[in-house]
């Protein structure tokens, strides 16, 4: 097991700016990595799970660049970033002006990546690696998720997830490039990009990304 996770995000990955934020600086892992070439069963043996914390994802780029052009939908406001990986959006966030963001996933490698990210950036955000769909939705006022739709168990639940928050009040903000299980109906789409990527992560190098909100 990796003990000094913070010692191997430092060895495995390098400071890069994802191409459709690059206001924002990040830990990420690309061709020159070490993690980049390794095998599922390299990483079992090293106890890492897959570092899905490593890379900017294309939902995950889409809310961040959405939320730093519309820095109203968060200013002054407590943000929750759903599924943070590499905490890109809770830092989108706090540059925007939130008041608060919270970064939550339930690989506690991210709390390093999210740490190490938020440091680099001058934006500090809270982690934690509950998995807060065992729970009503917390307390703030946005939720933002990216990526959440590429297994149907886990869309439906977070979705229900959200439609609960949405009902409760809370503003929700979702990220996704066309996931197959990503439902195509009843949101609002606010926005729409094309999201440069790589081969390596999506099927082709740019994908067409949208930011949605739940209507209340």
């Amino acid at each position: 097991m990796i003990a000094d996770r913070r010692g191997f995000i430092l060895a495995n990955t390098r400071p890069q700016r994802p191409p459709h934020t690059p206001e924002i600086v990040l830990r990420l892992a690309d061709e020159v990595t070490p993690i980049w070439r390794m095998t599922e069963e390299e990483l079992g043996r090293i106890g890492l799970p897959p570092p899905f914390w490593a890379f900017a994802w294309a939902g995950g780029q889409a809310l961040a660049r959405y939320i730093l052009d519309h820095p109203h939908e968060v200013a002054g406001k407590r943000v929750l970033d759903f599924a943070a990986g590499s905490g890109l959006v809770g830092i989108a966030a706090m540059k925007a002006g939130a008041a608060s963001a919270l970064c939550a996933d339930i690989d506690d490698f991210c709390a390093a990546a999210v740490a190490l990210n938020a440091e680099a950036n001058g934006a500090p955000a809270d982690f934690t690696d509950r998995n807060l769909l065992d729970a009503p939705p917390p307390d703030v006022e946005v939720i933002a998720a990216g990526d959440i739709c590429y297994e149907k168990p886990l869309a439906e639940r977070v979705l229900a997830w959200l439609a609960e928050a949405r009902a409760r009040g809370t503003r929700v903000l979702i990220g996704d490039p066309g996931r197959a299980y990503f439902p195509r109906q009843g949101l609002e789409k606010l926005a729409e990009y094309q999201v440069p990527t790589t081969r390596e992560l999506e099927d082709m190098e740019v994908k067409k990304t949208a930011v949605y909100a739940l209507p209340g």
